[in-house]
């Protein structure tokens, strides 16, 4: 029996590895922008805060992916495995490309495939929760960043504080962007991380028979061995994805930087402590990237001065390659009777 059950935990800590190097984009790409923080020591200091918010604000999103959409029953060793497997291609395309990506998205559409084909799919938790909230996030992220840039920054930088050589080159601006960077990954652990260890917990009570009292031990547990890869795959793929988004975040400025990391890892933060919704903090990354960059650049401007929209095509591609790819294999496994 031991040897199955470790093939899904494994397959959790590639996926972990694979989520890690898309998440450092989003958290640490303005303080590697602004050239605050050495290359060496965004790995470790991503790894940490993701260990951190994933023990305190990890616990909803995981009962979502793990008991939310498919019966929890269901969640077999090869149901499991199938799962990890399908998002980790999805993602780890995405990351060789260099493409930031929607690690959340890719996981619920491959929970959603094995759900769709043994007709036990939670639609109420799908499309009264879960996708209202994918669609919400972004726009509110988006209209947050626009006001603030409209209303608050647009007065500020008239006044040349923006551009005050002081005021950039201070260590209490230094340090805000490195609190926000750190900020930014403890949300991530608090939804992110979900996505390995919800079906993973899920699958340790059936398979262990354990007590459903004894469920958030189980998660505590699960976090201890996924979370820490995360830091591992910051170290391997973190690099391009920040290299591709951080010099172009930090075109906005170090206080435009701010003020999207605050919004995106807020909402974020929400969505994982109010409802426990896996959401995509790229995608609310990003949203409030072209809201501020509304503001201050024009809505033509800011698609020609950025590379925000070659994102949109990867961000489409994989949950769909995730969702196929987990159904094909559920199908393949159920003729050969191996759910």
């Amino acid at each position: 029996m031991l040897i199955p059950f470790l093939i899904p935990f494994v397959i959790a800590m590639f996926l972990a590895i694979n989520m890690g190097g898309s998440g450092t984009a989003p958290a640490f790409s303005a303080a590697y922008g602004a050239n605050i923080l050495k290359r060496s020591l965004i790995p470790g200091l991503f790894g940490i805060a993701v260990f951190i918010g994933a023990i305190i604000g990890g616990k909803e999103t995981a009962k979502t992916i793990g008991e939310g959409l498919l019966k929890p029953q269901m969640m077999s060793f090869s149901v499991v495995s199938i799962i990890l497997f399908s998002v980790s291609i999805s993602l780890l395309i995405a990351n060789i490309l260099g493409i930031p990506q929607s690690t959340s998205q890719s996981t619920v559409m491959a929970v959603v495939a094995p759900a769709l084909y043994f007709d036990s799919l939670n639609t109420h938790k799908l499309f009264y929760e879960i996708l209202p909230t994918w669609l919400i996030m972004p726009t509110a992220s988006l209209i947050l960043s626009f006001l603030i840039g409209k209303y608050i920054y647009k007065p500020i930088r008239k006044k040349g504080y923006t551009i005050s050589r002081k005021i950039n080159e201070s260590y209490v601006l230094k340090g805000l962007i490195v609190l926000m960077s750190l900020y930014v990954a403890f949300s991530i652990g608090t939804n992110n991380v979900a996505n390995a260890v919800g079906p993973i917990a899920s699958l340790s009570l059936n398979e262990l028979n354990i007590s459903q009292t004894h469920y958030i031990h189980i998660l505590i547990l699960a976090t201890l061995i996924i979370a820490p890869c995360f830091g591992i795959g910051s170290s391997l793929f973190g690099h391009k994805i920040v290299k591709n988004t951080g010099k172009e975040i930090i075109l906005f400025g170090k206080i435009e930087a701010v003020i999207i990391a605050f919004i995106s890892a807020s909402l974020l933060l929400t969505a994982s402590c109010i409802k426990g919704i896996p959401t995509s903090l790229v995608q609310l990354n990003i949203a409030s990237i072209i809201g501020i960059g509304v503001a201050k650049l024009g809505f033509k401007n800011i698609f020609r001065k950025t590379q925000v929209n070659k994102f949109f095509i990867m961000w489409i591609i994989a949950p769909v390659i995730s969702f196929c790819l987990s159904l094909f294999l559920t199908y393949l496994a159920d003729i050969f009777n191996c759910i």
